[in-house]
């Protein structure tokens, strides 16, 4: 009998959601953009996933709002690639509220 894959929270699909986003706009663009955007995407989800804690949902909110304004950008058929934007290591809530 086949296991039943684990059932996706509402979070874990938004950012599915929103690296397919990426995936797909890449295709508009020129071969060499799309082969440059899909390298970008791919390492900067990859490193978020090794490097953020799962239950630091403010941080995680943060990265997909941030990521819905660059596919916004990079949906512009005037935009040729993305770049990397480099933040810094999440800071606990209780550090920043002090």
């Amino acid at each position: 009998m086949a296991a039943h894959p684990a059932k996706l929270s509402g979070m874990q699909k938004q950012v599915l959601s929103l690296y397919r986003g990426f995936l797909r706009a890449a295709r508009s663009k020129a071969t060499e953009d799309r082969e440059r955007i899909h390298s970008v995407v791919s390492a900067e989800f990859r490193n978020n996933a090794r490097n953020v804690d799962r239950r630091n949902f403010i941080y995680i909110e943060y990265l997909l709002r941030r990521g819905k304004k660059q596919l916004e950008q990079l949906k512009d058929p005037g935009t040729k690639g993305l770049s990397t934007l480099k933040v810094g290591p999440a800071v606990p809530p209780s550090d920043v509220l002090g």
